[in-house]
């Protein structure tokens, strides 16, 4: 049996004010199928890179594996697909073909550039070289993105199927779910190890979340009551100096009993109020070290541009293609102003092209009409947001962004403020895809257009965009293969199909 043991760990990147571990002190068994889960920006995918050697640290990291990590960097995507991954790693053509099948892809894939398959492709390439190799312990970070449904449960059976362990980071509920055995939170003051799936970990973080927030809500009732009574003594005790010294008008008897006596019970009374204070604070104190694990679901602001125009877009009979190849049957649809769109389909089926033909960047044929508004405002909030670089303010600067309004929906999707120092570009991914949908929130538009929203956001922030589009009933098109969200914000749907195959 091997293990994982993490001795009084501490790091800290240079740009945060508070270190991301702190004398953690953990062992792991490497037989677990973990996931590791957490909101945004927490540290999930930094541990992963801790195990892998890539950052300095303080404490030690005691195991005798080696890992590989998920996904592998593609430094150029213009290559073959069979290229690039021999690139990555050395493997037996059969091997991999073997691989690709099982994920339900088409063996011509490896011969095509890497760059034009879709992102579920590479993602599920990528997987099928992490498949091949059985030497190494498997870190697998946000597998889901990109893949459709069938996509991840194809994945999620491997996984779960696999005889050695591994770590998995998601937000996916129902993948993790399906595929580990122990869970580790990382929560904002602690590490807790489950021996338990991800619904069973909710369920008791929830549990506690209520017990410690009916506890605050008491204590903030004996906070206010401490408070008040603190004003009223002090008052009381000023008053009573008043009365010692007199005025102009009623001087004071000038009794030396009465003074004495007045300012002994004044001395006293401050005294006392001044405890009260001090034991207020200290309580204070004390709770707000109790409630720092409470996670709270915050509103967004969404800047629709105001339009009387009722007919947004409408497209007939489309129909795109590479090479004369369709990637789907011919499709019809029209958004008007208030609906949801979502269009569904398998990976590789077409759905970012769509978007790309919409935009005049689709590379491959097209046929068919399409009907939109002349000046139409769009914001749109693409899959691939590697490009977004600089400080906030220069970013915002070059979108013509309210930045007031960008940063507070970056506060409000629980990004720490001290991360709005750091450069984009050094941010984690869940960090830089909150930046882009931030961006895409402010933005004033009559249309949003939304590649894969959800990809690398928790739960949390899942929920904060459902509320926002049910309250503000925004004109979207939106491709995800979350059903769950889409059932909740979509008005319409369209899944596009290719009845001669691919």
């Amino acid at each position: 049996m091997t293990t994982i043991e993490f001795k009084n760990l501490t790091f800290g990147f240079d740009t945060q004010a508070s270190y991301l571990f702190d004398q953690t002190r953990l062992v792991l068994q490497s037989e677990w199928q973990l996931g590791l889960v957490g909101r945004n920006g927490r540290g999930k995918t930094t541990l992963l890179r801790l195990l892998m050697g890539d950052y300095h640290y303080k404490g030690k990291i005691e195991h005798q594996l080696d890992f590989i990590y998920f996904p592998q960097k593609v430094t150029d995507k213009t290559k073959l697909t069979y290229d690039v991954l021999q690139d990555l790693s050395h493997f037996e053509l059969w091997k991999i073909e073997k691989e690709i099948t099982l994920l339900n892809m088409n063996l011509d894939s490896l011969w095509r550039p890497f760059e034009s398959l879709s992102g579920g492709e590479q993602t599920k390439i990528l997987l099928a070289l992490l498949f091949v190799d059985d030497q190494h312990y498997p870190l697998i970070d946000e597998p889901t993105n990109h893949l459709d449904a069938t996509s991840r449960q194809q994945v999620a059976r491997y996984l779960h199927d696999k005889q050695q362990g591994f770590i998995v980071v998601s937000h996916d509920q129902l993948f993790i779910d399906q595929v580990v055995d122990h869970v580790l939170a990382i929560e904002k003051s602690q590490l807790v190890l489950y021996q338990s799936d991800f619904s069973t970990y909710l369920e008791q973080k929830q549990q506690r979340d209520q017990f410690e927030s009916a506890q605050n809500e008491k204590l903030k009732k004996e906070i206010t009551r401490l408070k008040q009574t603190a004003v009223q003594k002090a008052e009381w005790s000023r008053g009573r100096e008043r009365d010692k010294l007199g005025s102009p008008n009623q001087p004071g008897s000038g009794a030396i009993f009465d003074t004495g006596a007045i300012g002994a019970r004044s001395a006293r009374m401050m005294k006392r109020s001044q405890t009260m204070m001090k034991r207020m604070r200290q309580q204070a104190n004390e709770k707000a070290q109790l409630l720092k694990d409470v996670e709270y679901v915050k509103s967004l602001h969404m800047n629709v541009k105001p339009s009387h125009r009722q007919k947004i877009l409408t497209v007939e009979h489309l129909q795109l293609s590479y090479n004369n190849q369709p990637l789907f049957d011919p499709i019809s649809f029209e958004i008007q102003k208030g609906q949801r769109l979502a269009i569904q389909g398998s990976n590789g089926s077409g759905k970012s092209s769509i978007i790309q033909y919409l935009f005049d960047a689709f590379h491959g044929e097209a046929t068919g009409i399409t009907s939109r508004l002349q000046g139409l405002a769009v914001s749109y909030l693409s899959q691939d947001y590697d490009n977004n670089q600089g400080t906030l303010r220069e970013f915002a600067d070059q979108h013509a962004l309210n930045y007031s309004d960008f940063l507070n929906n970056l506060w409000q999707l629980g990004v720490e403020r001290q991360v709005f120092q750091n450069r984009i570009e050094d941010m984690s991914m869940g960090q830089r895809k909150r930046v882009a949908l931030a961006q895409s929130l402010v933005t004033p538009a009559e249309l949003f257009i939304w590649d894969e929203p959800l990809n690398y956001l928790d739960i949390f922030n899942q929920q904060q965009l459902e509320a926002v589009i049910q309250k503000i009933q925004p004109t979207m098109l939106i491709i995800e293969h979350d059903r769950h969200f889409l059932k909740n914000v979509a008005t319409k749907t369209l899944t596009l199909s290719l009845n001669n195959g691919k």
